[in-house]
């Protein structure tokens, strides 16, 4: 069976770190139909928004989106509904993507690279789950008027609403009690149901939830104590799950125990696994075409697409193997370098690890 993927490569070094992925995905020889399409700051270039119809459509007739990152400092005085980051916020919505999947893993090679102190970090593995649709990225009322009551009635003001529905917060436990189930039984419910409503509801409902699964431990936490046990305790976690805002915060903060969040992976599924694969970092337009961008993380992403959407575990395994053989090489680009390693560039990586797929020798750092 042919899958049909739609690459997005979108700004900065979007393209360079996509070019790369691209590359895994022929070396590995599947039936795959790979299509591209502008998004993003590109896209607004062309067309003058960054979510074309043309490319809304590919992503929707594709099985699976691999994407790059989208954004650019010169795009900051847009309006927001044509600045570049609309376009992944646009996807995740019409294609409905609500689970994102962040896995936080510290390879042995890199635990020096980590902000924490190496026996912190040495083996460390969590997978944490954002429910990536609701809250207050998108709800409604938002926006900006003058005061009527409040400490400074008169003065402008802005607001958002933070909501969430009861089955939005039971398909999302759903997906992290299955994912627990697959991996060490351990599951941590992130709220802030000491002070919100929102989190008050999202606390009873994954605890209803949690009956259908009695073999998997269930423990809530607040979000800010789970903020300061991530760097206290990491290897305490095994699967975290939690909301937009406080999974977003959290993600990023886990992405630096691994040592870069050049190294993070992350998959968006709908409720039939269809997903947008993209890196966990930005589009770092300061060294866009330096070709010094880590492709790594994009590079894990197919492992993760091949992994949940196409169902090619044996394909996944073998990018993941390379993905460690050219760590174990000692090849670095510089946000993971140290001494006693080999400072190389994103081709140089990219040739790595397509070298590995293919069966061919890589020279080791002396």
């Amino acid at each position: 069976m042919t899958h049909k993927i739609a690459i997005l490569p979108g700004d900065g070094i979007g393209p360079e770190i996509v070019a790369e992925a691209v590359r895994v995905l022929r070396a590995l020889e599947l039936p795959l139909e790979l299509e591209t399409a502008a998004v993003g700051g590109a896209a607004f270039e062309a067309s003058g928004h960054p979510l074309p119809e043309a490319t809304l459509a590919l992503a929707k007739a594709a099985d699976a989106v691999l994407f790059g990152a989208v954004g650019d400092w010169k795009y900051d005085k847009l309006e927001r509904a044509l600045r570049p980051e609309q376009a992944i916020l646009g996807l995740r919505k019409q294609l409905g993507l609500f689970a994102n999947l962040r896995p936080a893993i510290c390879y042995e090679q890199l635990t020096h690279a980590s902000s924490l102190k190496p026996e912190l970090v040495a083996g460390l593995d969590i997978l944490i789950i954002r429910e990536l649709t609701g809250d207050i990225y998108f709800g409604q009322p938002r926006g900006r008027r003058t005061a009527v009551d409040g400490h400074f009635p008169g003065a402008e003001e802005a607001f958002d609403t933070m909501r969430y529905s009861r089955p939005e917060i039971e398909r999302i436990a759903h997906v992290a009690f299955q994912a627990a189930r697959k991996r060490r039984g351990r599951l941590t419910s992130v709220d802030k149901a000491n002070v919100l409503e929102t989190f008050q509801l999202w606390k009873d409902v994954v605890g209803e939830v949690h009956a259908q699964y009695p073999d998997v431990q269930l423990d809530h936490m607040y979000v800010d104590n789970a903020a300061m046990q991530l760097v206290k305790a990491p290897k305490a976690f095994d699967v975290v799950v939690t909301g937009n805002m406080f999974g977003d915060i959290l993600s990023d903060e886990a992405a630096m125990l691994t040592g870069s969040i050049g190294m993070l992976p992350s998959a968006s599924l709908d409720e039939h696994n269809k997903g947008l694969y993209e890196p966990s970092h930005g589009s770092a337009p300061d060294i866009a075409g330096k070709g010094l961008a880590n492709p790594l993380a994009t590079i894990l992403s197919v492992a993760m697409m091949l992994r949940y959407t196409l169902q090619q575990a044996e394909a996944a395994g073998r990018v993941e193997r390379a993905v460690q053989s050219v760590l174990a090489a000692g090849l670095r680009t510089a946000d993971i370098w140290s001494a006693g390693t080999r400072k190389v560039g994103t081709r140089e990586i990219g040739d790595a690890v397509v070298a590995a797929i293919t069966g061919k020798t890589i020279a080791k750092t002396s």
